[in-house]
């Protein structure tokens, strides 16, 4: 099984940091951009920095006790990209296998879904999925009972997994808007990596009898995984940032909380900052996580 890795295993030279003339321009433009900002900043803009009332107002708990609302859709933005990247990977790759296949039964359907997700605008998606389709689908999956009519206390896991028993309607819809949208790209990525793989690896695989299952599990797809971790990371930091267009939807993530501190309290300038360098710190961490994976996969694969 081995050899039939080998011809897979990355260049591991070393590459040492040189700047050529290029790379010093772009540096001297820089330099000169950020310290051409700096002084028209510190001449022209006079804006009173309230940072400590900004801090203060999104630590403050909630009237009831509960966590501080700011971190209440801290958590419902890692709530909905856990489950949209769930489902994206599930139905992304369901997708990639189906747009490979030679049966156009699976082919065709496949392809046209892709399509037409990859070129419609997110936002027109959102809406339309909301507004035309989500009130028709949650009936129909007979899931109304549940979002809708349930009026059970939840037990700690749900509340863990699915948060408030009155916003499991808003989650469900949030998490099917983004899911739906990333598993197209997804797809393509799936898709990619299969392609990527030589010919000789399968037919290698093939000649020693390999069955279906031992030949995917072993074979191809440790190689595919390591093709395709770079661009899944991407995908799965472009899916964190798309959360934020459910807002519009008012679904209580963290651009909906955003927009209603900073409006209430005029702290526009403060309470954004704050917003984006949460979403900084969440996709850095998302980054670092796909890197790790990938060290890992590359390690398996070229042992």
């Amino acid at each position: 099984m081995s050899n039939l890795l080998s011809q897979t295993k990355p260049n591991t030279a070393k590459f040492s940091l040189r700047l050529n003339t290029l790379d010093l321009v772009l540096l001297a433009v820089i330099i000169v951009g950020v310290a051409w900002l700096y002084h028209r900043s510190s001449i022209g803009v006079n804006y009173n920095w309230r940072w400590s009332d900004a801090f203060e107002l999104i630590l403050t708990p909630r009237a009831d006790g509960g966590l501080p609302y700011f971190f209440q859709g801290l958590i419902s933005t890692v709530r909905l990209s856990l489950w949209g990247m769930l489902l994206a990977i599930v139905l992304g790759t369901a997708l990639g296998l189906a747009k490979q296949s030679s049966i156009s039964v699976f082919r065709v359907p496949a392809n046209a879904f892709i399509q037409l997700v990859r070129n419609i605008p997110p936002l027109v998606f959102v809406f339309i999925f909301y507004f035309f389709i989500s009130n028709q689908i949650i009936p129909l999956l007979g899931l109304d009972a549940v979002l809708r009519d349930y009026n059970q206390e939840p037990n700690a896991l749900q509340a863990f997994l699915f948060g408030p028993v009155s916003l499991w309607e808003n989650l469900v819809s949030g998490v099917l808007c983004v899911g739906l949208l990333s598993s197209a790209y997804v797809a393509e990525v799936i898709r990619a990596g299969l392609a990527s793989i030589p010919k000789g690896q399968w037919e290698a695989a093939d000649s020693l009898g390999l069955s279906r299952w031992v030949k995917y599990r072993f074979v191809i797809a440790p190689q595919v995984l390591t093709a395709i971790t770079p661009a899944l990371a991407g995908q799965a930091i472009s899916l964190v940032k798309d959360t934020s267009i459910v807002s519009l939807i008012s679904i209580q993530e963290l651009t909906f909380v955003g927009t209603e501190i900073a409006n209430s309290s005029g702290l526009i300038f403060e309470i954004w900052l704050i917003v984006g360098l949460v979403y900084l710190l969440i996709c850095l961490s998302l980054s670092l996580m796909f890197r790790k994976l990938e060290q890992i996969s590359l390690r398996h694969l070229t042992r």
